[in-house]
């Protein structure tokens, strides 16, 4: 099987590498492709060196999958000559994600969809990915109609200058010394603001809307209501995220404990008596989804409050990608 990466360089390719080597990926060869500022730089993969490569419409030739980890144009660039060549693009950019053609995948909810693919399958906004592995079992025992979420999104989904910026502000507030943002709109040490993306419909940023508009498609439920407010929060990795599901028969909290439980990608973290429950020190730099604080809604009827946090770019971006590929390979 040979796989590659568009983007290579980058924080969600370099995390890409590290996934398929954790996950004994069968690639018998990987190739890395970027932009040409990184042309020549030598990166590590299992013991062994291996060259950046410049991205361009011959580079496709052979490989069998490619793992996008690129920004919307460059995925939109190569994606003719990705499929031209026969290989599976498995996009992590939001290019393709709405695309009737294009399958939106999440394997522990939707993996039968990859079968759909024409040459191209897209992998959803990390937000979604935690949020929907978080909520999906209760959706496969009643159909959820509605959520209300709050998102409280880490630095580092800003890209690797995120974080730098946050320490950096950090550093210079406690020397008494200016801040001046460049990542983010506002100071985001001490702060946090609550946009993302830009607006997208009636006062909803683009980063809201996605939950809806990706949740349809990825558990089928055409119908489903979203308001969603994304925040940007001072946390170097992981996604939090508040949801009120309501679903269209009573699910209990005892049900819906034994249900999450159960379900694929997800860790029940939940018992406020000892002061335990999903926090994004505990949930980075592995794969789970961690789900808690569950309670029943107090102002309606069919509701419940969940709370849930995952790393948003292994599971919420390079992991989704990879299991991906290995759906495709089986």
């Amino acid at each position: 099987m040979k796989i590659g990466i568009l983007g290579a360089t980058g924080a969600v390719g370099r995390e890409m590498m590290k996934i398929l080597a954790e996950r004994n990926f069968p690639a018998d060869e990987l190739r890395l492709l970027a932009s040409p500022r990184s042309v020549g730089q030598k990166l590590e993969w299992q013991g062994r060196e291996l060259e950046v490569q410049l991205a361009c419409d011959e580079a496709f030739e052979g490989l069998d999958i490619v793992l996008g980890a690129a920004e919307n144009d460059i995925a939109e660039r190569f994606a003719p000559a990705i499929v031209k060549a026969g290989a599976v693009f498995v996009d992590n950019s939001s290019a393709f994600r709405l695309h009737p053609d294009v399958p939106l995948v999440v394997p522990e909810i939707n993996p039968g969809d990859v079968k759909n693919h024409k040459g191209i399958i897209a992998n959803p906004n990390c937000t979604t990915i935690i949020s929907l592995v978080a909520v999906n079992a209760l959706n496969a025992d009643s159909p959820i109609e509605t959520m209300i979420a709050s998102s409280y999104q880490a630095t580092s989904g800003a890209g690797a200058a995120g974080p730098v910026e946050l320490m950096e502000q950090v550093d210079a507030i406690r020397q008494g010394k200016s801040v001046e943002p460049k990542v983010f709109q506002h100071q985001i040490a001490f702060n946090v603001i609550p946009q993302i993306g830009g607006e997208a419909f009636e006062g909803y940023t683009s980063e809201e809307m996605k939950l809806q508009n990706e949740g349809r498609r990825i558990m089928h439920l055409p119908d489903l209501r979203v308001s969603c407010t994304c925040v940007r929060v001072p946390v170097v990795r992981s996604h939090s995220v508040s949801i009120l599901v309501r679903t269209k028969e009573k699910i209990s909290v005892e049900r819906a404990r034994e249900l999450i439980a159960k379900a694929p990608g997800c860790r029940l973290v939940d018992d406020l008596a000892n002061k335990s429950y999903p926090m994004p020190l505990d949930t980075s730099d592995q794969d789970i989804v961690f789900v808690g604080r569950i309670r029943e809604d107090l102002t309606a009827d069919n509701g419940l409050n969940i709370w849930c946090c995952g790393d948003q770019v292994r599971k919420g971006a390079a992991t989704n990608a990879v299991q991906i590929a290995e759906l495709l390979i089986q």
